[in-house]
């Protein structure tokens, strides 16, 4: 294509990776949260050789890990502009969106007159309806969901409302029959959520595991976002883990399912083995359901090492004009006692075989950066929201 300055980029989203709270953090009671850095102290010796060396540490303080004269990357951090921290809005954000109406979210659980009509069309009660974890929810509720055939309906520190049952007691395709019920009920604008999620679960009172046949319902983005700009200059835009779902399919023109974060990454190296110009765009969700959520930091911090240990298999995959950018979506401070999602700033690492020394990019006021920067560097219709920090990247090839 012409005018192209990488044939490909490659945008890793650490789900809730957050590096320290935004200026804006005590509006959304987040005060005192740092995801990374809070992580990294309870570790004491946490082991990101490959983050380090890129300059993880060059942008915050981090226990353990030490700043480095010569990065590989460029490296800074990242402001979220729009109001919220879930994943859609970050995500919808880092792809030229500024959302200035947030999603609605659930503390206390969804409304009865939701919940009434949801029995009603379903022909199904509904127990739980409340925030929880996905597998606590199971333990809790599993045995009576199988008794009397309801349905468990809960919610988290997103703006998702999800839907579990048994495989055996609810066929998948009722139970996707009454999230699509479910996902109509919630377009409503007293109600409006981001995602309906299926999550259908096997096995007995104990030892219930949650299934791959999970499946997102999801809003449409409110305008089009650098994917759909890209999608129609005929480039790809290979979507990874729950990106899809996260933008309902929109501007994607090949979307690949992961199971965890491991399979996220071997995904991700299948496609680094492609001959494709365009983007590929991975999310790795465990950092924020596995370890955030359920305030696991020792478990975060090992996902981070498992992370950090794959990545030197990415950089020998990677060409000379390709582009990689590793960043976040929002956080998650696991030791914070306040709301689960944290308002924090997100890291920012972009990294090429072309760039023979890293620095620092002063911080970015939005997300949308990113794909403004996307859009550049395509050739393609830049988003309302975003400053491409292209230029600064092509300077420094130039030197």
């Amino acid at each position: 294509m012409v005018g192209k300055k990488y044939n490909r980029i490659h945008l890793i989203v650490m789900d809730s990776v957050g590096i320290g709270e935004a200026p804006d953090a005590a509006a959304f009671g987040d005060t005192g949260s740092h995801t990374l850095g809070h992580i990294a102290k309870h570790m004491k010796t946490i082991q990101l050789p490959q983050l380090e060396k890129m300059g993880l540490a060059n942008i915050e303080s981090l226990t353990g890990l030490n700043p480095v004269d010569a990065p590989t990357a460029v490296y800074g951090k990242m402001q979220e502009a729009s109001v919220g921290k879930d994943t859609m809005t970050g995500h919808w954000e880092i792809m030229g969106l500024n959302i200035d109406t947030p999603f609605k979210v659930y503390p206390d659980g969804f409304p009865e007159e939701l919940i009434s009509q949801l029995e009603e069309k379903t022909g199904r009660k509904v127990i739980g309806n409340k925030p929880a974890s996905g597998t606590e929810i199971l333990d809790e509720l599993g045995e009576e969901h199988m008794k009397t055939g309801a349905i468990i309906v809960y919610t988290s520190a997103d703006p998702v409302l999800q839907i579990a049952a048994h495989e055996e007691i609810v066929p998948l395709d009722e139970l996707y029959r009454i999230c699509e019920i479910a996902r109509e009920l919630t377009l409503q604008p007293e109600f409006l959520v981001g995602r309906v999620i299926a999550r259908p679960f096997i096995g007995s009172p104990g030892n219930f595991e949650r299934t791959t046949n999970r499946h997102d319902y999801a809003l449409k983005p409110f305008e089009r976002t650098v994917m759909n700009e890209l999608k129609d200059a005929n480039l790809d835009v290979i979507a990874i883990g729950k990106i899809s779902d996260i933008y309902n399919g929109e501007g994607v023109t090949e979307s690949i399912r992961t199971k965890s974060n491991e399979d996220g990454m071997d995904q991700l190296i299948h496609v680094l083995e492609k001959d494709f110009t365009g983007i590929s765009f991975l999310n790795l969700v465990d950092f924020d359901a596995l370890f955030g959520h359920r305030r696991d930091p020792q478990g975060y911090g090992e996902a981070l090492e498992a992370f950090d240990a794959r990545l030197h298999e990415v950089f020998a995959k990677l060409k000379e004009d390709d582009l990689l950018i590793i960043t976040a979506d929002h956080g998650n401070d696991p030791t914070f006692t306040g709301s689960d999602h944290t308002r924090e700033y997100v890291p920012l690492l972009i990294f090429s075989p072309s760039i023979q020394n890293g620095y620092e990019l002063p911080t970015r006021e939005t997300f949308a950066d990113i794909g403004a920067t996307i859009a550049d560097n395509f050739d393609v219709k830049s988003p309302a929201f975003g400053k491409s920090f292209l230029s600064e990247l092509e300077e420094k090839k130039a030197n």
